[in-house]
């Protein structure tokens, strides 16, 4: 199935409810049109909680949590989710990362109760020994975004914005693989609300396939990879981002970093480079003067040491 519907994301609401933080939202600006959606504070330090809870609880209902348990590729926050919210269940969680993984993500993991297995030098090789032992070992496999339960359970993010922000005309989002996107617009449409994909220039799978008239590799190099680096955006991003009410934009690694440090001088704020992508489509936002913005801020794992001390 390519297309995500509103029921799935509602169904996800109900499904998670009290299991994860619900966001917060601080103004963003002194006028009072741009708002902070503070994401970065959910459990594990990003909007992954949602989808992981929802991927494991949708399964635990249908009788289908294996007791080999769940696996997933990942040395950042999707692993970080899944390691959490299979703690939180007693299920087993096994991790394949990169050996290039940092120590503080493995460390932290492993703090969750899972097992972390490096192997290969990048993704595609932890990957593919997931994908292995899955078969292998019977364990229920995860993704860190390319599936209906991980995107729906993002999407509810969108729900509880909208009951804060109830003339809310447009969400900002940053994308990746494009499982948050695919869940926020779900939302969006149902509540009318516009959104905002923002990619890297040099990292723009969802804003190629756009171009190319589906899912199309591309090339990654960008200072918000490590979390925005998918080279291929997801069918349900694809077919999410064809509806009315969508502007696909790009911005520069520079006004990423630009972003950043704005968030930590204005707000003290320090998020990680993909949740910064968001906030920095706001300089070329001018022709929503007026309207209710919202940032989602979607994820805080990050080492604030490069940010200078600015002033408030």
């Amino acid at each position: 199935m390519d297309q995500l519907t509103y029921d799935q994301v509602r169904a996800a609401g109900r499904r998670i409810a009290g299991r994860v933080r619900p966001v917060a939202v601080a103004p963003g600006d002194s006028a009072g049109r741009v708002w902070l959606a503070l994401e970065y504070l959910q459990h594990t330090g990003s909007f992954k909680a949602r989808g992981a809870q929802n991927f494991l609880l949708a399964h635990a209902e249908a009788g289908n949590l294996p007791t080999a348990g769940v696996t997933i590729a990942s040395g950042g926050n999707a692993g970080l989710a899944c390691a959490w919210a299979a703690a939180e269940l007693g299920v087993r969680a096994t991790v394949f990362v990169p050996e290039t993984a940092p120590a503080v993500k493995v460390d932290r993991l492993r703090s969750y109760g899972a097992e972390v297995r490096p192997v290969g030098r990048e993704y595609a090789e932890a990957l593919a020994a997931c994908e292995e032992f899955a078969a292998s070992a019977g364990a229920l496999a995860a993704h860190a975004y390319d599936h209906p339960l991980i995107a729906a359970g993002a999407g509810t993010v969108l729900d509880e914005i909208c009951a804060r922000l109830p003339s809310l005309d447009t969400v900002v989002v940053s994308v990746g693989g494009g499982g948050l996107f695919a869940g926020v617009a779900a939302a969006a449409r149902e509540h009318g609300v516009r959104v905002v994909a923002v990619e890297p220039e040099h990292s723009r799978a969802l804003n190629a396939a756009l171009a190319a008239g589906g899912p199309v590799d591309v090339p990654v190099a960008s200072v918000a990879a490590d979390a925005l680096g998918a080279r291929r955006a997801t069918a349900l991003a694809v077919d999410a981002a064809r509806h009315h009410g969508v502007r696909s934009v790009l911005v520069s690694d520079e006004a990423i970093v630009r972003a950043r440090q704005a968030l930590w001088d204005g707000h003290r704020i320090a998020v990680e480079h993909a949740a910064a992508t968001a906030h920095a489509a706001l300089e070329l936002l001018d022709e929503l003067d007026g309207e209710c913005i919202a940032v989602l801020l979607c994820g805080a794992n990050t080492d604030p040491s490069d940010l200078v001390n600015g002033h408030w």
